[in-house]
């Protein structure tokens, strides 16, 4: 199995501690169990920060694994990108059952699984990612100042009206932000490869983030139906 890139795994893993934060004090906020008293820095952009590490560190990692091994990448890129929507749609039906009202019909693991699966055709592009990520987040950023009667192109970045969910990252912009991160890698991986130096210093804290990012995936999926049985068993009343 090829080596996995430490900085990778680490900054993932500080994504997946940014998003735990966020996640919990929403949470909390959302059963009433506490009222963090934060503003739109916290509420709007920090959640769309954490997202956009997220991606761009998922594209990094997928032109890095194209890099290493070329062959079989497509029917590779589909059963992982399959994987990871089917995850986004078990997170659908939960949400549709539980909280209607805000139901995620697309947020970040359906983006994930889509971009994966459509990256092949993209990554003979190279360099050029870059402007085509950001025409997707030029044309995301100018629809969403938009409403549409197509509640079924919502997953494009179409918005119908009063569209509520928990979560959304349509792929304008955000895949733009999924091809700035293999135009990166093409920098940074070049073939797959390290173009630069890690200190290989053990450190503990270091570690346990990298472990972290190598599991954000489960941690995602469970993190919080865990805080969800804690506040059940408390005896709070959150349904």
């Amino acid at each position: 199995m090829p080596k996995r890139f430490r900085e990778l795994d680490f900054a993932r893993g500080l994504a997946v501690i940014l998003m735990i934060i966020f996640n919990y004090a929403f949470a909390l906020r959302y059963f009433g169990v506490y009222n963090f008293s934060a503003g739109e820095i916290f509420w709007f952009w920090f959640p769309r920060f954490v997202g956009t590490l997220f991606i761009t560190i998922a594209g990094i990692s997928l032109a890095v694994s194209y890099g290493r091994k070329k062959k079989n990448f497509h029917h590779r890129g589909e059963m992982r990108g399959m994987k990871i929507f089917l995850l986004g749609m078990a997170i659908t039906l939960v949400t549709w059952i539980f909280v209607p009202g805000q139901t995620v019909w697309f947020g970040i693991l359906h983006l994930i699984g889509i971009s994966v699966v459509i990256s092949p055709f993209f990554l003979r592009f190279g360099k050029w990612n870059i402007l085509l990520g950001l025409a997707f987040i030029a044309a995301g950023i100018y629809l969403s100042s938009f409403s549409f009667d197509s509640p079924w192109l919502l997953w494009l970045g179409l918005q119908p009206h009063n569209f509520a969910t928990l979560d959304y990252f349509p792929m304008l912009p955000w895949f733009g932000f999924f091809l700035i991160g293999i135009t990166f890698s093409g920098a940074l991986y070049k073939n797959g490869k390290r173009n630069f130096r890690v200190s290989e210093t053990k450190n503990p804290f270091l570690s346990f983030v990298a472990f972290l990012g190598r599991n954000s995936l489960a941690i995602y999926m469970i993190h919080i139906p865990s805080l969800l049985a804690v506040l059940a068993i408390a005896g709070f009343q959150l349904f």
